[in-house]
């Protein structure tokens, strides 16, 4: 028999049934998934347990009559940049074209903790499937070790091939930029990095790096950014006492107004000095002095990839995967032909 809870008392969550039984929360979504893999003696206590405590009844009740809920489940950090933002909003979108409503999880970093509490919670609203937008390479190795009864599709910093995975191709955006750069004649293109332990950070690297192998050149000064407009407003003072840089590439374009901020300030002429590009493709860049040359991301097909693998996965189809996106590079009048 259900025990009564007292008024405004919240359902319990998933981890504390999965916590009474003394297993796994995997183990109790599989039983409201009524998996064949949970033993029959586990079964009976996770459902006397959801019976006693009264754990969501209308979403178990559901789930075990339908195995369905018509809801995608997503965990993405660092919501405030522009990237992870539109990715959520490119995937909700195309949930919601598909007829799934998007359960949208947003944590302030990806450590074991907090990224089991995001999933604990969407499995308590009986997600078909999850989407999750990693950044941090220790975050993609977690995203990747998790034992779930769901698909679960990733959406950053993913490889050409990968399977259950969607994404833009970042070398090949940098190569974009920084062959751009070179094409115009400039020799040696200084980059300013993302954090070091971004996955797409690095991607973003290696695509200048190739440009620069590409011609058998060295690449320029490389320095060490955050994201932040500030960090690349001080890379871009440390770049304006090199006379030797005549081109500048940022792995976005908050740091690429950082570093337009810092020549302005120092007298470097834009573009006829040294040029900039940047990378996002932000709505504010057309309106960047002069107007920022960067590379653009299809986020909206982005979210339609990630949504169709989840598709082709609930469907029964084994570790779907899909191409990289490719990236398309916007000129605007902050890249020009070196002067000297």
């Amino acid at each position: 028999m259900q025990m009564p809870r007292e008024a405004g008392r919240r359902s319990p969550s998933m981890a504390e049934v999965a916590a009474q039984v003394g297993v796994s929360h995997q183990t109790v979504s599989r039983v409201l998934n009524g998996s064949p893999l949970v033993k029959e003696e586990t079964r009976v206590k996770v459902l006397a347990a959801i019976d006693e405590m009264g754990y969501r009844r209308n979403n178990a009740a559901r789930m075990l009559a339908t195995n369905r809920s018509g809801r995608i489940g997503m965990i993405s950090a660092h919501l405030a940049l522009h990237g992870p933002s539109m990715i959520a909003v490119s995937v909700q979108e195309a949930g919601h074209a598909a007829g799934y409503e998007v359960s949208l999880v947003g944590v302030s970093d990806f450590s074991p903790e907090s990224l089991q509490g995001a999933v604990d919670r969407l499995l308590d609203e009986a997600v078909e499937a999850l989407v999750i937008a990693v950044a941090h390479r220790t975050a993609t190795e977690r995203a990747l070790s998790l034992d779930l009864p769901v698909p679960v599709v990733l959406v950053q910093g993913v490889s050409p091939g990968q399977p259950m995975a969607s994404g833009i191709d970042q070398v090949e955006g940098a190569r974009l930029a920084t062959e751009h750069l070179l094409g115009l004649g400039h020799r040696r293109v200084a980059h300013v990095t993302g954090p070091s332990d971004w996955v797409e950070a690095g991607q973003r690297r290696e695509g200048w790096r190739r440009a620069h192998d590409h011609r058998h050149r060295l690449p320029g000064p490389e320095l060490a950014g955050d994201w932040s407009a500030r960090s690349g407003y001080e890379a871009g003072r440390r770049i304006a006492e090199d006379p030797g840089v005549t081109a500048v590439f940022a792995a976005n374009d908050a740091m690429a107004l950082g570093v337009l901020r810092a020549f302005h300030e120092r007298g470097v002429d834009v573009p006829s000095r040294v040029s900039v590009v940047g990378f996002d493709d932000v709505p504010e860049a057309a309106y960047f002095w002069p107007g920022l040359t960067t590379v653009s991301q299809a986020f909206s097909l982005l979210g339609q990839h990630a949504v169709d693998l989840t598709l082709r996965a609930l469907g029964g189809e084994a570790a779907p995967s899909a191409d990289l996106i490719a990236p398309r590079l916007v000129v605007r009048g902050s890249s020009a032909a070196p002067s000297f």
